[in-house]
């Protein structure tokens, strides 16, 4: 989930947690088998890299705060998981997870606790070796937050330090994502007690255990770190420094692209996609994601407490036009709460799809059959949320249905719709764990903090299926929840499910080991110039 999530689709940031992958902006069960049994060492590979070069990456948005604990933005995810390592991370398929600093792992008979052993010789940027000590500091002090991340460590009952390099991790009821938890960015490890400063001063100057360390910050216009020349993984980084340069038009962050003043463009627009392909010494790579746009409606407010007005705008949505016309066919119609790139997705989910017939069957069933006026809270200078909402309001005017367009700035639009104060709008998500209870812990469940996905949603009967997923370890009865969930989830249109979309990036030719994985997260110390 993230608090905000990139604008990947030229949106302006929002939050992750908000979608919580606005504004995600991002994840946590098994689809592999981490729970089984310990796992050795596993590091990511790939061939050595040349040394040296200043990487420089353009992106549309600057960071937050450099706070794990609390900040979910896409724009500052991404660069403080290159400081704050976790002890396991997300396989580079999305499935499952691995070792990191960990270097193995295992459950306990009774799925109620987790010891695992951590990799020795490892130091923190100020040259302050990891212990077990920094690790329990750091999942308490992300267990502990109120208004961030503390959700993902709300199963957790303690972590105890049977020695320097030992940690238990001992949870209030059996917790399937538990492993996938302990792989989310909040949990990243930094030293004890903020290694003698204030959390303030901490975060303001922050160190981990990654690839690269703090240097400079100015703010709306470029963050750079510089290589830890002390990493753990030999060899890496191959980069003296990474910048991330804010460039808000996506036209002046391909010239630069194409000028050699940058190296990897974070969210070229997908009209441009065509050209770039085109373009000697550009290479343009979409990775597989867990992007999904959908649109809320506010069932505190009439008439979306009807579940048939819900159901007939979800049929009156043309997510192949969507496709085609604001993706420019980068994309897919959406089936499911739920992503292709999740763990537990369902590829027969029937979903709500485009079928005007069915749309006006179920208005004629609903308590407005006549149809009403209602109000979509629009992003003000989001290409995307204007053209969702242009395509939207000429379908529901079929149906009767008079769809009026209001203008906040995004992030007015963000706290609109996190306090209910909305009818009608759109929202995006990315997962940050191998794992769905993320997400669908907060879409389904008003206990989350996140009033399902900010709709209003409740239904004990999904919520009952939500909770048995969370403490079922066995993969296919898990299966089997999920997926009823998904379909009832999609029969209760408490949502309408758009698109799934890539992450589109654009690099110079000479730009090599980079991989996005589904989450949106990126391994710097594998990239080279």
């Amino acid at each position: 989930m993230n608090d905000e999530i990139s604008g990947r689709l030229q949106m302006p940031e929002v939050t992750r947690r908000r979608m919580l992958k606005l504004g995600a902006l991002g994840i946590g069960a098994f689809a592999s088998a981490p729970l089984l049994a310990a796992c050795g060492s596993s590091a990511s590979g790939g061939g050595a890299g040349k040394k040296g070069g200043n990487l420089v990456i353009v992106r549309d948005h600057d960071a937050v705060n450099m706070d794990k604990t609390m900040v979910f933005s896409n724009g500052s995810l991404w660069i403080y998981q290159q400081m704050y390592e976790p002890l396991v991370i997300m396989t580079d398929d999305g499935q499952g997870v691995k070792p990191w600093l960990a270097e193995s792992y295992q459950m306990s008979p009774d799925n109620l606790s987790c010891t695992l052993k951590l990799r020795q010789g490892v130091k923190f940027h100020n040259g302050q070796p990891m212990t077990s000590a920094d690790v329990k500091f750091s999942i308490d002090e992300s267990s502990k937050t109120k208004g961030g991340w503390e959700f993902i460590n709300a199963a957790i009952k303690e972590v105890t330090t049977p020695d320097p390099y030992t940690v238990v991790v001992t949870t209030k009821y059996p917790w399937a994502p538990l492993i996938a938890d302990l792989s989310c960015p909040n949990n990243g490890i930094i030293p004890k007690d903020y290694a003698g400063k204030s959390k303030d001063e901490f975060y303001a100057n922050p160190m981990g255990t990654g690839p690269f360390m703090w240097d400079t910050w100015q703010k709306g216009s470029a963050l750079t770190l510089k290589k830890n020349p002390s990493y753990w993984q030999p060899g890496k980084p191959y980069v003296d420094s990474v910048t991330w340069k804010v460039v808000p038009d996506g036209n002046a962050r391909g010239l630069q692209l194409q000028g050699g003043q940058a190296h990897i463009n974070e969210a070229p627009p997908w009209s441009s996609l065509q050209q770039l392909q085109n373009t000697p010494g550009i290479k343009v790579e979409l990775f597989p994601s867990t992007r999904t746009d959908y649109i809320m409606m506010n069932e505190q407010k009439k008439p979306y407490d009807d579940v048939h007005v819900r159901r007939a705008i979800s049929y009156a949505i043309d997510r192949e036009a969507l496709v085609k016309n604001i993706l420019f066919g980068h994309g897919t119609p959406a089936n499911s709460l739920m992503m292709p790139a999740a763990p537990y997705y369902d590829k027969n989910a029937p979903g709500l799809q485009y079928d005007m017939a069915k749309a006006r069957a179920e208005m004629k069933q609903s308590s407005v059959p006549n149809g009403f006026t209602t109000t979509w809270l629009a992003m003000s200078g989001d290409q995307v949320d204007a053209a969702v909402a242009q395509i939207l309001q000429a379908s529901l005017k079929e149906l009767g249905i008079t769809m009026n367009i209001q203008n906040v700035d995004p992030s007015a639009q963000h706290d609109m719709t996190g306090k209910l104060d909305y009818e009608i709008a759109h929202s995006y998500w990315t997962m940050d764990l191998a794992d769905p209870d993320e997400l669908i812990q907060y879409a389904l469940d008003p206990q989350s903090g996140g009033h399902s996905f900010n709709t209003g949603f409740n239904d004990p009967g999904i919520m009952n299926l939500v909770h048995q997923a969370q403490r079922e370890f066995d993969k296919t009865k898990r299966q089997n929840l999920y997926s009823q969930i998904q379909a009832q989830a999609a029969e209760s249109a408490f949502m309408a499910f758009l698109f799934y979309t890539p992450f589109p990036y654009a690099t110079r030719s000479n730009v090599k080991g980079l991989k996005v994985l589904p989450t949106g997260y990126y391994h710097t110390e594998d990239i080279s110039l």
